[in-house]
Order: C-alpha cells, then structure tokens, then sequence
C-alpha cells in the first residue's frame, strides 16, 4: 500500500509523534510505501521511514489545504489531524468543540470572548465539522469509547466506521531499570516517610494541576510530595511540597518512585501518562473525563471520580490511597493491567483497520453476471 500519513507540528516528547513513528517503523517493515506530510518543524532525521513532505503552512486549515493537495501521490491517506477528507482520521486529541464546552465551565466570561475571536479554534471546528459531520473521513479510530460516543452524538457519525483502538505504551517503559524503587525514591528526592504523588502532562488547565495542587494542600501532610511533570504555567506561590520537575525523558523512574499518580482532568481522550504510571505499578485516580479510565477497575487500580472540581472527593481518595499504594498485590495488579497495552497490540490493530480500507476501495468487485435473453434461456 501506498499510504500518506499526517501529522502538523513536532514534539520530542509527544505521544502522537511516539507512536506515528513506531506506526511508520512497523508499516515499512510489512513493506508497505510511506509518505509523511508535516510541517517544517518535524525534523528529517525523525523519519527514516520513506518520504518525507514537509509544508510551510502551519495553521490548521493552511496546512490541510496542503495536504489536500498532494494526497493524489498516495493511495490511503491516515490523518492524526483534522484536515479535509482522508481515507481513516484517528481521533486522539478528542472532539474539539466538546473540550471547548467542557473548557468554558472552568474559564471566566472574558476568556471565552477571546477565544471566539481566535481563528485557530474556528478552523479546527469548522474542519472537525467536515471530517466528522460530513462524513468526510471514511472511517475514524479513536482511543476511547468516550470519544466513539462523542463523535457519534455530535455528528450522527456512523458507528460502525469507527474503531477503537486503545492507546499502547512501548516496550521500554516495561524494562526494569538498574536498581530498587527506594534507589529512584532517592534519585527523586523523596524518603522512606514521603508520600509521592505524580502528576504528569502538557496543559496543566486541562489535566486538571491545580484541583491536585488545592488536594495537597488541604491535606496539610507534611509527609505529602507532589511531583509536577511537564511544562506549564506555574501558580505564582507554591510551598517545598510541590515540586515543579519540568519535561522528565525518565519517566519510568519517576514513575517507580510515585506512590500515587494523579490526573483530576477536565477532558482527556485516553491519558499515555496514565497508562505508563499504571505499567509501572502505581495506581491511578482521575476522572471520568479520562477515556484511560475505561480500562482500570475502581479500587484495584485506582480510582476514578465523577467531578474534577471536587476537591474533598479527591483529598478522600489520595488519603486511601496512601495506604492502599504500599500493599505490593496493589502495585502488581496495577502492573499486570498495564503490561496489557502495547504500542505493538496499538499498531496491529491500526494495520487491520488500514488493510481493511484497502481492500474496500481496491479490491476488483465481483463481475455482475449479464441478463439471459428469453431466447438464450430456451436453449
């Protein structure tokens, strides 16, 4: 197959670039022939896995004009952008008019008029529409049932082009790395007395940091730590208990050393973080906003809560919790789930889905035998 994938913007740390590469690895390895359409950012050495095409346009809509027009050059476009039509979209970033929804209840009233006027959101929306509501892609993965439903009620998608493909985590973050878990305690800067609370992410508004940060301090447990991951806006005053780490490539260690991974978020089609928090054995609580939640059972791995904002709910859970995290059968089961999803059960599944297109719109169709003529049947 000749297959297009697409992809705006670069991060070295991103999941959608992780797994677009472990996707293109694993396609060009069946022999099949890739095209990458990026943007300038994504760098050539980042892809060693066929051609190549990067494009100046870098706004949404720009960008899936460009797209549009050089999609002739291959045979089965898949989109991790919302662009104009394409053969599968996978959905990972959501239902963007929902987040949007969702984001206004948490914002004041000015914010949401200065995001009307941003021309980023319309575009996104008005391609969303396209793709979703005009049935423009003709099939659609998602990472989550949350976001099957979403699309479904929404745009009155069809539900059976669209599958669900939960997210997969590599092999590497199954590794054991040298040493205890109190040698990374250690390495993290927490004692034997500490409690370590993790949260993970990019977009710390949306993930939800600061209903964590309100939980620890109504705590007022000295023994509480809670270590931030990622880049964000910092609040402007914070005490020693909060530890802002900034971009972490150790996730793993870091992981090892938590006793608790939290993430009250507002909207997530299925957190990576979370998945690579519960593969290394820490439980987990979030939301039902979380499409990871779909696949942890409350009280054996975590917990899940119905309302980012409530706070008191959140200080209950982390206080049984703390507990809860130290039993080693706890941490094994936590592990047991996660070792479940890989990026190597993410990827054949994809490959299935991207066959299956394949042969729907190039396989030869059956002959339609011609009418008998009254004559030729008597004879």
């Amino acid at each position: 197959m000749k297959i297009g994938l697409v992809r705006r913007g670069f991060s070295r740390t991103g999941g959608a670039e992780s797994y677009l590469k472990r996707l293109g690895r694993a396609l060009s390895d069946a022999g099949h022939q890739l095209t990458l359409f990026a943007t300038e950012e994504w760098p050539a050495a980042e892809w060693p896995y066929g051609k190549l095409v990067r494009f100046k346009e870098n706004s949404p809509l720009g960008f899936a004009n460009a797209v549009a027009a050089a999609r002739h050059s291959v045979e089965i476009l898949f989109s991790l952008e919302r662009i104009l039509d394409c053969d599968c979209y996978r959905a990972g970033d959501g239902v963007h008019r929902v987040w949007l929804e969702k984001r206004e209840a948490f914002e004041p009233k000015w914010r949401k008029s200065l995001r009307f006027m941003n021309g980023k959101h319309n575009e996104l929306v008005e391609l969303e529409q396209g793709l979703l509501g005009e049935k423009k892609a003709n099939r659609v993965i998602t990472n989550s049932e949350m976001i099957k439903r979403q699309i479904i009620s929404e745009f009155n998608y069809p539900q059976t082009h669209i599958s669900v493909i939960y997210n997969g985590i590599a092999d590497t973050h199954f590794k054991k790395k040298p040493g205890s878990r109190w040698d990374h305690r250690y390495d993290w800067g927490l004692t034997d007395l500490d409690i370590g609370i993790l949260f993970a992410g990019t977009g710390w508004e949306r993930k939800g940091l600061r209903f964590a940060i309100d939980a620890v301090l109504k705590m007022n447990n000295r023994h509480i730590k809670l270590l931030v991951a990622g880049e964000g806006k910092k609040p402007p005053f914070t005490p020693k208990s909060i530890r802002f780490l900034g971009p972490v490539e150790d996730m793993h260690s870091l992981s090892v050393a938590a006793d608790i991974f939290v993430l009250p978020t507002l909207y997530d089609p299925f957190s990576n973080a979370c998945l690579e928090a519960l593969a290394a054995g820490v439980p987990v609580i979030t939301t039902v906003n979380n499409g990871f939640s779909e696949i942890i059972e409350p009280g054996v791995h975590g917990e899940i809560l119905k309302d980012p904002e409530d706070v008191p709910a959140l200080v209950d859970a982390i206080t049984r919790w703390t507990t809860l995290s130290q039993k080693p059968e706890i941490r094994a089961a936590c592990a047991e789930r996660g070792h479940e999803y890989t990026i190597e059960r993410n990827v054949a599944d994809t490959l299935k889905v991207l066959e299956q297109i394949y042969q729907e719109k190039y396989a030869p169709q059956p002959a339609v035998p011609e009418a008998v003529s009254g004559e030729t049947a008597q004879k």
